[in-house]
């Protein structure tokens, strides 16, 4: 592989710096709060600087979540390969994970509904395909799960795939933490038990005396 120069270097460097920095505000204030003039200025970059790596706000968040993506498959990759770990622990282990990151402030925080994001990122060929990429291997463990009876079979797995997915966005996981009564393990842990075990609870002792 041919050494970069140390212009590219720098360049590179400069672009790591541009999505770190858009990735922490889209954590910290969301799509529709953050500015292009504020990442530039997080950066310490002219703002014509920054538009020679993104043209768009739509282009900054695209490459957030192209980075966090691909954190998930690097993530995950290595769980995949385990035949000894059942699907529902595969599948627990990466929700703690988007928990982790969500806790630690690198989880972009992106708008639902916002017709030029959705379509600027549908359009993007590295999100959707990494996108696809995790999409399929965690649906292939739900898949899995259910047929060892670990998740309700009668649930839709996109059902349990957009649930899943949905924990990396959770606003209770700030809520928690804001209040201040709770660690971030504990937090964690109360989650993953409403998301995996429900919140209905064990059968009390005698309950098959009725």
């Amino acid at each position: 592989m041919a050494r970069m120069s140390f212009k590219e270097q720098v360049l590179r460097a400069r672009e790591d710096a541009i999505v770190s920095s858009v990735n922490r505000l889209l954590a910290e204030k969301g799509f529709e709060v953050m500015t292009v003039d504020e990442v530039a200025a997080d950066v310490g970059i002219a703002k014509a600087s920054l538009y020679k790596h993104f043209t768009s706000k739509e282009e900054l968040a695209a490459a957030a979540m192209i980075r966090v993506l691909q954190r998930a498959l690097d993530f995950t990759a290595p769980l995949d390969a385990d035949a000894g770990l059942a699907p529902i622990d595969k599948l627990r282990a990466t929700a703690r994970w988007t928990m982790e990151v969500q806790l630690a402030g690198e989880m972009p925080s992106l708008p639902s509904q916002n017709s030029s994001l959705r379509q600027a990122l549908i359009a993007h060929r590295g999100y959707m395909d990494r996108l696809i990429a995790l999409s399929d291997r965690l649906g292939a463990w739900i898949v899995a799960a259910q047929a060892d009876g670990q998740i309700n079979p009668a649930l839709p797995p996109e059902v349990v795939l957009y649930t899943l997915f949905a924990r990396a966005c959770d606003p209770v996981l700030g809520f928690l933490k804001a209040g201040g009564q709770h660690s971030d393990a504990q937090i964690i842990d109360y989650l993953l038990s409403t998301c995996f075990d429900g919140l209905r609870g064990p059968a009390p002792a005698n309950a098959a005396e009725h």
